[in-house]
Formats: C-alpha cells, sequence, structure tokens
C-alpha cells in the first residue's frame, strides 16, 4: 500500500511513497476493513441556551460514564488546551478519560482521571466561551459532497474522497460529531446563510515548546514532550493489533509532511485483504483512507495521518500506522516537523 502527494507543499517535490498496512479502523461490530463510514445520529435535543452553557460555574465531578452539558464543556477546554478527546460529543468514554489524566499530569494535579474541582478551577483559566455562533457559508454549502463507496475499486473511479455531507464537513471543522452537531442546534436543518451554535474551537494557544513525541500503545494516546520531557499536548490514536500488525516499538523520527495525499491500495500488503482485490489508486481528500495530512516517518512504510472515521479513533484497530481525527493530525504537523523524535514505548 502506498499514497501518493497529489497535493503536496510547495517545498515537498511531487512523489510517491510506499506505505505499508496503513488503511480504515477496524473492530467494529459487522464491519470489516473496507466498511464504509457509519452514520451519526442526532440526539433528541431542547433548544440550546448557549448563555447558559457558556456562564455555567458548577464543577460537578466527571468520570466513565457521565453525559451532558458539563461533559461537553470539558471536552472543549480540554480541546483548546491541545489535549483532545477526539470528537467533542458530551459522553465521557475512554478517550476522555485519557485526556483527563494527560492534561492533570501536564498541569501537576492529582492524576485520578476524573474532572475533579481542581480540574475545573485549572481548565477554567481559559475564560473564552465555550460555545459560539456560525454562519453556514455559500462556500460551505456548494461542498462538493458524495457518498464514499464501501468498495476500493469503486473509491479509485472517483476525482476525490470528499465530505458526505455539510454536516459532516462543518462538524470536523469544530472537532464534534454530526449528531452532536444536530444535538447543540435542536435537530433543525443547516444550510447556507444560517447561524448554528458550534463549540469554540478557535480559542486556543498553540503550543510553542514542542520538542518530541511519544506514543504509548497500552493508552492508544499520542504525547508531544517539550525539551525537558513535559506534556504539552496530547492526542488519541488507533494503532494495529498486536496479532496482524503491531506497531514497532522503539525510537523513530518524523521523515516528511504530505498534505492531501493521494493513496494506492495494495491488497499484497494486507493480511485481511478481500480475496481478488485490486491494486488501486484512491484520490485525495479528508475521507481518502489517510485522510487530509501525512506525516511519514523514517521506518519504512509507517506513519501518522488523519483518517475518515473520527469516531473510530481511539476505540478500535486498524491495519496499520498511527490514525488520528484529521483535526488532530493537522494540528499535531504544526508542532511536529522533519526531524522530531517519535518514541514508542509499550
Amino acid at each position: 500500500m502506498s499514497f501518493n502527494s497529489t497535493s503536496s507543499p510547495a517545498h515537498l517535490p511531487r512523489r510517491t511513497l510506499v506505505l505499508a498496512l496503513c488503511f480504515t479502523g477496524l473492530g467494529l461490530a459487522g464491519h470489516g476493513a473496507w466498511a464504509a463510514k457509519p452514520r451519526a445520529k442526532a440526539a433528541a435535543s431542547q433548544p440550546l441556551d448557549m448563555e447558559a452553557f457558556n456562564n455555567a460555574t458548577d464543577s460537578p465531578l466527571l468520570r466513565s460514564g457521565s453525559n451532558g452539558a458539563a461533559v461537553a464543556r470539558a471536552q472543549i477546554m480540554l480541546d483548546r488546551a491541545w489535549f483532545s478527546c477526539g470528537e467533542i460529543d458530551g459522553r465521557f468514554a475512554a478517550n476522555m478519560q485519557r485526556m483527563v489524566k494527560a492534561y492533570q499530569t501536564a498541569n501537576d494535579l492529582k492524576v485520578t482521571g476524573t474532572v475533579t474541582a481542581e480540574t475545573w478551577a485549572s481548565l477554567r483559566k481559559d475564560g473564552a466561551p465555550l460555545l459560539t455562533t456560525y454562519t453556514v457559508t455559500d462556500k460551505d454549502a456548494a461542498g462538493p459532497f458524495e457518498k464514499t463507496p464501501v468498495a476500493m475499486d469503486e473509491r479509485a473511479k472517483m476525482k476525490a474522497l470528499v465530505y458526505e455531507s455539510l454536516d459532516e464537513a462543518l462538524a470536523e471543522k469544530f472537532h464534534t460529531s454530526p449528531g452532536y452537531l444536530k444535538q447543540l442546534n435542536a435537530g433543525a436543518g443547516i444550510e447556507a446563510g444560517k447561524q448554528i451554535t458550534v463549540p469554540n474551537v478557535a480559542a486556543s494557544a498553540t503550543p510553542t515548546s514542542a520538542a518530541s513525541i511519544e506514543i504509548d500503545k497500552s493508552e492508544r494516546v499520542l504525547y508531544v514532550l517539550d525539551t525537558a520531557q513535559r506534556l504539552v499536548a496530547g492526542f488519541p490514536i488507533s494503532i494495529g493489533n498486536e496479532k496482524n500488525d503491531p506497531l514497532p516499538l522503539g525510537m523513530m523520527a518524523i521523515k516528511n509532511e504530505v498534505k492531501n495525499p493521494g493513496f494506492t491500495y495494495n491488497p499484497a500488503l494486507l493480511k485481511t485483504a478481500p480475496k481478488n482485490a485490486q491494486k488501486v489508486d484512491v484520490a485525495a481528500g479528508p475521507n481518502n483512507p489517510v485522510g487530509s495530512i501525512w506525516l511519514g516517518l523514517s521506518k519504512p512504510h509507517w506513519g501518522i495521518h488523519g483518517t475518515p472515521n473520527p469516531s473510530n479513533v481511539g476505540h478500535s484497530e486498524t491495519n496499520g500506522c498511527i490514525h488520528m481525527t484529521n483535526w488532530d493530525a493537522e494540528r499535531l504537523a504544526t508542532l511536529a516537523k522533519a526531524g522530531f523524535k517519535v518514541n514508542v514505548k509499550a
């Protein structure tokens, strides 16, 4: 399997790089390596009082299984602190627990994996509104949008692997799920000219002291460290399973960056490829199997990249490589440049 930099940065030569064992997430019941993206469903909701959401001062103890507005508030603040929970969705699941631990470690708090009163106080040093409004533009609504085929040979016929819908495109823009975006807007239709409520993820400051990356396989977390090996950012990841495609331990380095990579699907490199599958080239786009960005590693055929299935990140196994949400992979690329050390630990 390989990908081609059909839209690589100007300072990178146009090239084709070999990418072994990197494909979409596995592990969801009823879905195999070539499964279509799961459809998110919006929860029933009432019109949101954005002022009450933003001005809330309660500090409930949040733990695994918690859900609701307080969880979403904590997720937004964690995201803006560069400790991403993946999709902001108001549910306290495994990704959030991992990121709460990482945030607590980075801020010299008691590490509990729960959002304690002390953790709330630290998070609220970020005083920006947690929700904001966004007016959907004509450009947003124009797309193009197209359903992603299940079969890889059908994907290869597409000129680009674009978003399937406006809801999906806006959800990724604001680091949430299509279902939660609908919930924030009481299930109302989203269209050009309409003002919608969204997580205020833009109100964050980029860490300035990033120096290296550490990947914790058991926790499924990618940490960004400064020169003193202190945590400055954290992101959930999906990785290959230990039976078929284990992520190798040890030290590697970031070799290159390619934005909007194309993808060459080579079934000869996949242990789980369907019988009679053919080698094909797939165009670039956010729903490309390697997402919107690729950070190549010094170990051949391995890389850190985006994914068309953000809801799977941190919860599923892959056919290799390190998968992140597109938005987290793009944020990581602003920190991790060529030469960055990447230490993979068990």
